[in-house]
């Protein structure tokens, strides 16, 4: 691995981390963390206490606003009430999400200037790290809309398509960094068939992903309901939306396709399955047990995150599967 693969994977990796943190902020309801921007509550250091925040210099109004973009009644809002609800660990929670999002541009940058850098034919290296720059200033503004909509039906699923994009692009810019891509050879009878299964699988993973972000948003609707309980009772209501009964029934399709496409990899690999097939069935089996956890026990926030944050890294493995694997003649 040479120093521009490397900083390609740097890329992927601070991407990844900041999809699981981001999933953080929104299972733990600490959108109102930080309220300000770019200093939190005032400060550039976040404070850990109220008794740290000096209440007569906050702008009461911004908070009014934001509390009703995020479905509470700006009239509750006072300054002893922030004080009184003022939550250290909400407030770190968001801030760490800041922080995180920090490294997703200076690397997607970096990597932007090193690729127009580089020596030799690398033009597909070169207008794909500028579209992974691109896409990380799309997805930055369209993450300051996803808080100031409130949360609109759409707006999170638009942000979670624009993400998986970018891992997609920024898969591709490390397998095709360096001098010689890795491949690796399906051969005999079963070579197309699982070449195309794989690529069915990764196409249905997607598809489930986007349906995700859309039950997503309405769990942080139920989520801001007065009234609407706990957690786990929150599963009736999901059942009386389509996308809801959509997504649970369409992750069996990738569960019957990943298990056809580890027997027929199986057949077609000299070598047999190696880390990449054995990584991609772990995770959908990861996947199938989260997913399980919360249609019948509850949307419980821990098991909420996971399931974001694996479904992320399927997307990357099976991405990169696809470039990797080559049908024997073609």
């Amino acid at each position: 691995m040479d120093r521009f693969q490397k900083l390609a994977l740097a890329a992927l990796l601070a991407v990844l981390l900041l999809l699981f943190v981001g999933a953080i902020v929104r299972a733990s309801g600490s959108g109102l963390g930080c309220p300000d921007w770019p200093t939190c509550w005032g400060k550039l250091i976040p404070p850990t206490s109220a008794e740290q925040i000096d209440f007569n210099k906050i702008d009461l109004g911004k908070f009014q606003r934001k509390a009703a973009r995020h479905g509470r009644d700006p009239d509750s809002m006072t300054l002893e009430s922030l004080r009184g609800e003022f939550n250290p660990v909400h407030t770190w929670v968001e801030y760490v999400n800041r922080l995180c999002s920090m490294p997703v541009g200076i690397f997607t940058l970096v990597l932007m200037v090193a690729a127009f850098r580089r020596k030799g034919k690398c033009a597909d290296i070169r207008w794909m790290s500028l579209l992974a720059f691109l896409l990380v200033l799309v997805n930055a503004e369209l993450g300051r809309r996803v808080v100031l909509s409130g949360l609109k039906p759409g707006v999170i699923t638009v942000h979670m398509a624009l993400a998986i994009l970018l891992l997609c692009v920024l898969v591709y810019v490390f397998w095709r960094g360096c001098r010689v891509p890795e491949k690796r050879l399906l051969e005999g009878d079963w070579s197309k068939r699982t070449w195309f299964l794989g690529l069915g699988v990764f196409i249905l993973t997607v598809a489930e992903g986007v349906m995700g972000a859309q039950v997503r948003e309405l769990t942080d609707e139920l989520a801001l309901i007065p009234g609407s309980g706990e957690r786990s009772a929150w599963i009736g209501t999901l059942e009386e939306s389509g996308v809801y009964l959509v997504h649970r029934s369409f992750s069996w399709l990738i569960v019957l396709g990943t298990a056809g496409l580890m027997v027929c990899a199986r057949r077609s690999l000299p070598h047999g399955l190696n880390w990449l097939d054995k990584g991609i069935g772990g995770l959908v089996g990861a996947l199938l047990i989260m997913g399980v956890l919360l249609a019948r026990v509850g949307v419980l926030p821990v098991v909420q995150v996971l399931h974001v944050g694996a479904a992320a890294l399927l997307v990357t493995l099976l991405f990169y599967w696809l470039l990797v694997t080559r049908v024997e003649g073609v």
